[in-house]
């Protein structure tokens, strides 16, 4: 049985549109980063190749043997990828449902294939929404989304058409084009209602878990250099990527004026190639207050200093750590989680690792004792600092030495700490190039042979130099503040901003911080660098109120919208008042003014009242003027002359009773009138008419005047 035009133009509209369904759903799990590279270029090349026979209009499909036998193949091949290849449930299901759509994509023959096809689409999807929460994928998501309409309303066609009588050759291309049109119109206005439903929705029910599917995703680099034990080396792969971590905005600061360093986990303990953190946890339940209070509870032996208090709110990035990145001395934390666990550091985390933190607020003291008070501390320290700050293993004896060297002139330790912090920012270089293989011992190797290196180097070294002198000192892994965001009044901290430190401690006054990393060139800001400023803005919001949005979230979008409500019903009030009162003193000083010389303005409000009158009508008035000048001047425009004394004549007759019928010729019309005067006039201006109107004679034209009067002179008798 012959296909159909109509039926073949629905079954090219259905092909391109899950083409695009099937493109949109790979791109959406392409940018989501979690494809390899030889993945993205096998099924690219296929959807190239798929799209170059769609264009074509060319045929071509594997036979179902071969396709039953690419299937087991890959079942098989399934088992190697999920425990040799990728090690991972998410990594295998994905490549194998990428490679059931390609088999698929060329084998299609039945509506159940073209079904399954649109099914792998949205697990395409499905799968994006695991590996990614990026706003990249709002964008893509709305484009299957339209896609799908689509595509779903092609399919029910197909099935329509294939039960009903083919419809003539002679309207397929109308219906193609009445067919275009109506998906054009109607799949963005269904979508457009999806979204709009979808907000509303979304806004009204919060989120109460962790992000998309998070709990099956894997562990980062950011998440291994803060793990309780960090090998030399991890934290300068972590500064090697540029991706965002976190922003921070601290209460307000509109201008970027912190500088601050944000402490994540606390190494006490070095065996020559790896920092650990040796402190026992426990965990940390909420006050009366409703926040978790961090004061004394790690177990510090000196209270914080009164001075400069701040007030922050962090949000992190998706699957970076559980670990809180916090500003020295963290006072209390509150956010969206039952309970967290403190060490004797300092270090807070949260115990619940399938959902890592996402957002917090959090109070800091970020007073520092100035260096008189320092140079004066006690050396009396207490036994847990010495016991737990003061481990080495076996060091290259030309370490101590050094570290002697370099303070003999110091007659007190904050002098000495200083020296060696000076001495290290001074002499050595920074750099990313790490080496490939972590020497024996290499902080030896740093100090003495490479001289270079990265911020892990610098503070291991300072800190296993000043344990060597006996002044209990310890590492802290955390971030420099990044980049400031003028727009967002954020903090954009990178993994480029982690960053290694040192703590010493002082006796009276806690622990102090001291870096003695050489400080990185200052960044020059672009017209690129501004324009990513912005899509951090949007990214922000993105992760603030669409990935995070949960109860205190729909609290304080209530909150504020009450507020602008309230707000903008107040100014509406006032502005209301203005105009009223503005109005009434306008009518009293009218009143006046017209009661202190009511004739003169009696007359002017009579000619006002002329001229508002004469403006009312003024396209009356003027196509009146016209039409006199014309029929003055009949000649200088024959046919709207001849149009103007024509309707004046029928307009003469009909007051003797002569109506012209719509259906009469003026030839006819002349004719029928019984008067044989009347008739004669009236047939000689007629021929004139017909002469100036339709053979724009301005001899004819000028004569209407004449003949017109003759008309009028047969009426009076």
């Amino acid at each position: 049985m012959p296909v159909s035009p109509v039926s073949a133009i629905v079954q090219r509209h259905f092909d391109v549109s899950l083409y695009i369904l099937l493109l949109t759903g790979y791109a959406t799990l392409t940018f989501s980063g979690g494809l390899g590279s030889l993945t993205i270029i096998f099924v690219g090349i296929a959807l190239l190749a798929r799209g170059y026979l769609l264009a074509t209009r060319r045929i071509f499909v594997i036979p179902e043997k071969l396709t039953s036998a690419l299937t087991l193949i890959y079942a098989a091949f399934y088992i190697a990828d999920y425990f040799v290849i990728s090690g991972s449930f998410v990594a295998a299901t994905v490549h194998l449902v990428l490679f059931v759509m390609v088999v698929r994509l060329f084998s299609a023959r039945r509506d159940r294939d073209y079904y399954f096809l649109a099914v792998l689409s949205f697990l395409m999807v499905l799968v994006a929404s695991v590996l990614t929460v990026s706003t990249l994928f709002l964008l893509t998501f709305a484009i299957f989304m339209l896609a799908a309409v689509v595509t779903c309303i092609l399919m029910e066609m197909r099935h329509s058409i294939s039960h009903a009588a083919a419809s003539s050759a002679t309207g397929a291309s109308l219906t193609a084009r009445r067919m275009g049109f109506s998906l054009s119109v109607a799949s963005p206005v269904l979508v457009s209602f999806i979204c709009i439903l979808g907000a509303v929705i979304f806004f009204f029910l919060p989120r109460l878990t962790g992000g998309y599917f998070s709990a099956f995703t894997a562990t980062g680099e950011v998440a291994t250099g803060f793990s309780e034990h960090v090998r030399l080396g991890q934290i300068g792969v972590i500064q090697q990527s540029s991706s965002v971590v976190m922003h921070i905005q601290i209460d307000g600061d509109t201008r970027g004026v912190y500088g601050l360093k944000w402490r994540g986990i606390t190494l006490n303990v070095f065996d020559g190639t790896t920092w650990s953190n040796s402190h026992e946890q426990r965990p940390l339940t909420r006050s009366n207050n409703g926040f978790f209070v961090l004061q004394r509870a790690s177990g510090e032996t000196e209270l914080p200093r009164a001075g400069r208090v701040i007030h922050y709110h962090v949000l992190m990035e998706p699957l970076v750590s559980n670990v809180f990145f916090l500003a020295p001395t963290a006072l209390n934390l509150d956010g969206n989680y039952r309970f967290i666990v403190v060490d004797g550091a300092g270090m807070v985390s949260d115990p619940d690792a399938d959902h890592p933190v996402r957002s917090y607020t959090a109070t800091s003291n970020i007073s520092r004792a100035g260096a008189f008070e320092l140079q004066n501390a006690a050396s009396d320290y207490p036994a847990e600092i010495l016991l737990s700050y003061l481990q080495l293993p076996r060091l290259d004896p030309r370490i101590a030495a050094l570290a002697e060297q370099v303070t003999a002139g110091s007659s007190n330790n904050y002098d000495k700490v200083a020296a060696i912090e000076q001495y290290l920012r001074t002499n050595f270089h920074y750099t990313l190039q790490l080496d490939r293989t972590v020497p024996r011992d290499p902080v030896a190797n740093f100090l003495f042979k490479r001289k270079e290196g990265h911020c892990e180097y610098f503070a291991s070294a300072m800190a296993v130099m000043l344990r060597a002198l006996h002044i209990p000192s310890r590492v802290v892994n955390g971030f420099r503040t990044g980049e400031f965001n003028d727009l967002t009044s954020q903090y954009v901290i990178r993994a480029s901003n982690a960053h290694s430190w040192v703590e010493v401690y002082f006796p009276g006054h806690g622990w102090v911080s001291f870096d003695p990393t050489p400080p990185a060139p200052i960044e020059t800001r672009t017209t690129f660098g501004r324009l990513a400023l912005y899509l951090d803005a949007m990214a922000s919001f993105w992760r603030e109120w669409i990935i995070n949005y949960d109860f205190s979230h729909q609290s304080i979008l209530r909150r504020e919208a009450m507020h602008d409500s309230l707000l903008w019903g107040h100014q509406m009030q006032n502005w209301a008042q203005r105009k009223y009162d503005s109005l009434l003193t306008s009518t009293r000083r009218t009143q006046k003014i017209l009661s202190d010389a009511p004739s003169q303005w009696s007359i002017t409000g009579v000619i006002v009242a002329v001229l508002l009158v004469m403006g009312a009508n003024a396209t009356r008035l003027w196509l009146a003027i016209r039409k006199r000048l014309i029929a003055a001047r009949p000649e200088k425009s024959p046919r709207a002359a001849a149009t103007i004394w024509y309707e004046r004549t029928l307009r003469k007759l009909a007051r003797r009773g002569l109506r012209k019928s719509p259906s009469q010729t003026p030839a006819e019309f002349a004719a029928s009138i019984p008067d044989p005067p009347l008739r004669e006039s009236t047939s000689r201006l007629t021929e004139h008419y017909e002469r100036a109107r339709f053979g724009e004679s301005s001899e004819a034209a000028a004569r209407l005047p004449e003949l017109y009067e003759e008309v009028e002179t047969a009426t009076r008798k």
